[in-house]
């Protein structure tokens, strides 16, 4: 049996149809969380944070150093709802208090000026940024046969198209450009 270009081009074209499927959720996840990571420093895929300022009544008997009922006390005046988890002073004038889930309060003791920070956790971009940090062994197989797949579905996808507008043409010129362009964002 003789195995001719359009035999292999129909193989081709069934590899590449079935492997982009069943990849299609993986190149999604990918390219979004991808997108996010590479805006780290704007915008924040594993938390929310808002910044809300806040003036307090501070108690006048107040001594150098606040107990944790004080503390208490000033958190509830100040309507903050996280549970308190350990407080301390950096400076003279200044009471930082840590809060459950990453949130902290910073109360300026001499004004009575605060700074409330909520953590707020964003479950689904902090799940997809994950992906990229190889969270085990089994993602690492399954990892290493999406980029086979992706190999695959690139190859495939290479020889499905014949003629000006396949490799020989068009599509030529294209992946030159598209192995290019990587290139020089590496020369400079």
């Amino acid at each position: 049996m003789k195995f001719s270009s359009n035999d292999l081009r129909r193989w081709c074209r069934l590899l590449h149809r079935d492997l982009s499927y069943f990849f299609a959720g993986m190149v999604l996840i990918y390219a979004l969380s991808g997108i996010a990571m590479n805006h780290r420093d704007t915008f924040n895929p594993d938390y929310a944070v808002s910044r809300t300022r806040l003036t307090l009544d501070l108690p006048a008997a107040a001594g150098s150093e606040y107990t944790r009922a004080e503390v208490e006390a000033l958190l509830a005046a100040a309507g903050v709802g996280e549970a308190y988890v350990k407080h301390y002073r950096p400076d003279a004038a200044t009471l930082k208090v840590f809060l459950q889930d990453g949130s902290s309060l910073t109360v300026d003791l001499a004004r009575g000026d605060a700074l409330y920070e909520r953590l707020t956790r964003r479950y689904v971009w902090s799940a997809l940024t994950r992906l990229h940090y190889n969270p085990g062994r089994w993602w690492t197989l399954f990892a290493d046969a999406f980029a086979g797949g992706l190999i695959l579905i690139t190859l495939t996808g290479l020889l499905l198209v014949k003629g000006p507008k396949g490799l020989r043409g068009r599509g030529g010129i294209e992946l030159a450009a598209g192995i290019l362009v990587p290139l020089l964002f590496l020369l400079i």
